[in-house]
């Protein structure tokens, strides 16, 4: 049989498991349908969106405002990275302490080699949204140049990095905090949670919201960071120390010596600065036309940020000796020697707790859009692809924030607890990323293409070191969970895929079915007492079938006696021209019984469709849901289990109050 393949080449993709055909008696009420099989073919599709990769023109886009200008797209994809700027410099003279005062003194030293590597992955990231404007980042390259299980375990590596990213972005948030508010310490969790839940809703309302939302915040945080570095270096001695009075320091007393494994360990601890460079990348698709531009001014903005916050606080540290105390944040630090400890302080302390916090967003915007990808390709649920009226793929915000929750509750809202296992995945999606851009270069070989494969490989050189170092130097503090965790989510990727693959062969998926033919048709209604839902109800099966039974489950007890007789009178007196057959269950059973008799008239009618037509009510309200007694459900999984008869579940919408007759 000839094969059907989609319009960019690829075999059609298997659908959810989910069939649903909608019929309203009257317009008032979808009924959902599911025939036998493990579904129909409802398939999924991967974005909508239209870029250009060189920026040329597009047509018009009707979802444009839904999608992110290169500022926007600032506030709302690179709020990780620049948030990194109040716990990366911290993470190396946390390090460095150990090796008292002179170790402090290699801060800067440490802070430029992450610099320089900043400098190398986003000129390589701007090279990535080039080569691919439809997003995805690590995964889509890795998917076309290094085989799909490559590409697997850069989006493993992603989806691990984006997921720790919101928990730790919200600790650190709440840790700066408390630093300004000690008596909030106790309470650090339940603040977690909330700022969480705020960011949920405020992502659910589509990322072009969103941004507008984290725009003043943005400025204020960077502007206050620029503002304690001028300040600073004007400053030949601190204007006040009085955060870090009465704190204990936690700088070794008699060490001296700074070896190379301890630089490593601070090189490692300072590159959780570099987590959020690919996430710009990893959503191109969300931004305007023309997209990859836009996408890659954006980048750039990025590294000119980060790299001149990163340089200048470590350049403060070293100018002001500063030693890392217990409960104070170095930033909280340096803000009080540059501006003192007056309103300056605390709006710094604010701005930082405020995009330490809104950073998270980072994921929000970055991780939904790979699980479309990831779903598109039938390694995640379909549901991951679909996307809500505002560009929002809303199932994966909602699992990120649920992944997220648990992280800050496991962790009791304490940023040391989660740090050490952040950053590994991301500089493993960074190695694979740029390993695949050097297979793409030599292959597509374009204008000055050995100079940029030569900018990708010392990229892939330097984050695959750096990989090794940061999960050597973490591995015992935790970073043995990522080692353990990677493999398994490629192994639940790979299961996804075969799950679709088996269903998508007993569906027989790209290849042309027989021709259409038509059977006798039998419909069978369970009904249980006449009402205007019965009425319906048979109307829509004379209208289905060709023939239609209505059949009532009956139990022979003294208490169920009355309403059987009541129904069965009630039948003759209103005769609706199809019979009503009694099913005596000797047990409290509904489900059993219709399933039983549908099995036997298979059996005595082959060639026959059956349907099996479960009428009811659907409530005006949502929570007058909860007064339903759930027969409906009960029937049609009994059904669907034990037979292969077609189920139709009718469901009448009340509208109004039914008057009485």
């Amino acid at each position: 049989m000839p094969q059907v393949s989609q319009p960019d080449g690829r075999p059609e993709e298997p659908p959810d498991t989910v069939s649903t055909a909608t019929t309203r008696p009257g317009g008032t009420g979808p009924a959902s349908c599911s025939g036998p099989g493990p579904g129909s073919s409802s398939s999924s599709s991967s974005s909508s969106s239209s870029t250009l990769g060189d920026g040329g023109p597009v047509a018009a886009d009707p979802d444009a405002r839904h999608r992110l200008t290169a500022l926007q797209g600032l506030a709302a994809l690179s709020l990780d990275a620049m948030a990194s700027v109040a716990y990366g410099p911290e993470s190396i003279v946390l390090v460095l302490a150990a090796a008292g005062g002179y170790g402090l003194g290699f801060t800067l030293p440490v802070t430029l080699a992450i610099a320089a590597l900043l400098a190398v992955l986003v000129a390589s990231y701007r090279q990535v949204i080039a080569a691919f404007p439809n997003g995805g980042g690590s995964y889509a390259v890795a998917r076309t140049h290094l085989g799909r299980r490559t590409a697997l375990f850069a989006a493993a590596s992603l989806v691990l990095d984006y997921v720790l990213n919101v928990a730790v972005s919200v600790t650190a948030g709440v840790a700066a905090l408390t630093s300004a508010f000690p008596a909030l310490y106790d309470d650090r969790t339940a603040i977690c949670l909330a700022v969480l839940v705020l960011l949920t809703a405020l992502n659910l309302r589509g990322i072009v919201d969103t941004a507008k939302a984290f725009l003043v915040p943005t400025a204020v945080f960077v502007g206050a960071i620029l503002t304690v570095i001028a300040a600073g270096l004007l400053r030949s001695a601190p204007a006040a120390t009085t955060s870090a009075a009465g704190h204990a320091s936690v700088l070794a007393d008699n060490a001296t010596a700074v070896g190379a494994l301890l630089l490593l360990k601070a090189f490692a601890a300072g590159c959780s600065a570099l987590t959020g460079v690919e996430a710009v990348a990893n959503a191109v698709p969300s931004f305007r036309a023309p997209a990859a531009r836009r996408a890659q001014r954006t980048e750039v903005a990025l590294g000119v940020l980060l790299g001149v916050m990163l340089i200048g606080l470590s350049v403060l540290i070293g100018r002001f000796h500063l030693q890392p105390v217990a409960g104070v944040t170095v930033l909280a630090q340096l803000a009080d020697a540059s501006l003192g400890h007056n309103a300056a302080f605390y709006v710094v302390q604010f701005a930082t707790m405020v995009l330490l916090a809104l950073a998270a967003n980072t994921s929000f915007g970055g991780l939904p859009v790979l699980m479309g990808l990831l779903a598109r390709d039938n390694h995640l649920p379909h549901v991951f692809g679909l996307k809500a009226d505002r560009q929002v793929h809303r199932h994966g915000v909602l699992a990120l924030a649920a992944v997220a929750a648990a992280l800050l509750l496991f962790s009791g809202g304490d940023t040391n607890t989660l740090v050490p296992l952040f950053a590994i995945g991301v500089f493993a999606g960074f190695t694979v990323c740029q390993t695949g851009m050097v297979r793409h270069w030599r292959r597509e070989r374009s204008p000055r293409w050995r100079a940029k494969a030569l900018l990708n490989g010392a990229g892939a050189l330097l984050t695959g070191v750096s990989a090794v170092v940061v999960t050597a130097t973490k591995f015992t503090a935790g970073a043995w969970l990522i080692v353990v965790a990677l493999p398994l989510l490629v192994l639940a990727f790979e299961a996804v895929h075969r799950a679709y693959a088996r269903i998508g062969a007993r569906l027989g998926l790209g290849r042309l079915p027989d021709p259409p033919h038509r059977a006798r048709s039998l419909v069978v209604v369970p009904v249980s007492h006449l009402s205007r839902l019965t009425c319906e109800a048979l109307n829509a099966a004379v209208s289905l079938g060709d023939e239609v039974v209505a059949v009532t489950v009956t139990h022979d007890t003294p208490e169920d006696r009355p309403a059987t007789e009541a129904l069965r009178r009630d039948w003759e007196l209103w005769d609706p021209g199809v019979d009503l057959l009694e099913l005596p269950s000797p047990t409290r059973s509904l489900g059993r019984p219709v399933a039983a008799y549908v099995n036997g008239l298979a059996t005595r009618r082959p060639g026959t469709r059956i349907t099996v037509l479960i009428p009811e009510a659907e409530p005006a309200h949502l929570w007058q849901r909860l007064l339903q007694n759930q027969r409906g459900a009960v029937v049609a999984h009994a059904v669907r289990r034990d037979t292969d008869a077609a189920i139709c579940r009718l469901r009448f919408r009340l509208t109004a109050p039914v008057s009485a007759r």
